[in-house]
């Protein structure tokens, strides 16, 4: 793979930021358990696998909504605020070192310190791989609250500026920038990132022929005007009855293998510059079957 600077010999890093303030709680008194991915895909020999540098942990903020309500704007939002900018700071070092980083969240807010890191170097794309489009914002609905819901909007500019603004860069990302993949048909905001003109292929499309999506996306985020794109993986982009364990389950998504057709060129791409992958919850996968599933597929993918 080719390094951020377009000079050979980068080397894979490890990160874990596991945090999961961005979603609701799956029941009163609760926490989301994505928190826990990290330590569920390193016990399956992800770093070793992969022949990846350990860089570490991030520790993320307690997850305490206190006495939010809706109507409060995103919860958490001052945590993941000073979360991101930690995570930006880190991520700048290891590329500063000539690494390509996979970040292991953690929940799809997550994507906000790649966003930030690479705001900072220069004007840089998103893969936006998910089964839901994200963009929820205040313009388009009043359930605002969860930023792993409103990522997407975050990262172009749209929603609370103390998320959407960070270091006056807004936007991280530009909307043509961005591109779209995996959602559902009935996605509720997919027609809205089209009118903005992000480019959008619906799991059922990206299904019939997963590599030739890839080569189109890659098409379009290897504009000479682009210094490169990060990939973003939530792992409910994976169909109900192969990944059960999210937060948000859905029919008509993609199996593992058309997953790795799809990730593996993204990820192989020489302007490509780094992964986070979020929303798995190894509470939700009391046999570690699933965590086996998906390392298995992250490995096939990273070393394709």
């Amino acid at each position: 793979m080719a390094s951020i600077d377009g000079s050979p010999g980068r080397r894979l890093a490890v990160l874990d930021a596991p945090s999961n303030l961005g979603l609701r709680p799956p029941s009163a008194g609760t926490v989301p358990g994505c928190y826990k991915l990290a330590g569920a895909v390193r016990d399956q020999g992800l770093v070793g696998r992969i022949n990846a540098e350990d860089a570490g942990y991030l520790t993320p903020p307690r997850y305490d909504r206190g006495a939010w309500q809706p109507g409060d704007g995103v919860f958490h939002a001052a945590a993941i605020a000073a979360y991101s900018t930690r995570l930006a700071d880190r991520l700048s070092a290891l590329f500063d070192r000539d690494r390509f980083p996979v970040v292991l969240g953690g929940e799809c807010s997550n994507l906000l310190g790649p966003a930030l890191a690479l705001r900072r170097r220069g004007r840089y794309g998103v893969a936006y791989l998910d089964g839901h489009s994200d963009f929820r914002h205040p313009g388009n609905s009043r359930s605002v609250g969860a930023a792993g819901g409103e990522a997407l909007a975050l990262v172009t500019g749209r929603g609370q500026a103390d998320l959407s603004g960070l270091e006056a860069l807004k936007p991280y990302v530009r909307d043509p920038d961005a591109v779209l993949l995996g959602i559902r048909e009935d996605d509720e905001h997919a027609a809205e990132a089209r009118a903005a003109g992000l480019p959008v292929w619906a799991a059922r499309e990206i299904v019939l022929d997963p590599a030739t999506v890839a080569q189109a996306v890659l098409s379009h985020l290897g504009r000479d005007e682009l210094d490169g794109f990060w990939v973003h993986l939530d792992v409910d982009i994976l169909d109900a009855s192969v990944m059960p364990a999210v937060d948000s389950p859905e029919p008509g998504g993609l199996d593992h293998p058309q997953l790795r057709a799809l990730l593996t060129p993204l990820l192989a791409a020489p302007r490509c510059v780094g992964l986070d992958v979020g929303i798995f919850d190894p509470d939700l996968d009391p046999d570690a079957h699933l965590a086996a599933e998906l390392t298995d597929t992250l490995v096939a993918a990273l070393t394709g």
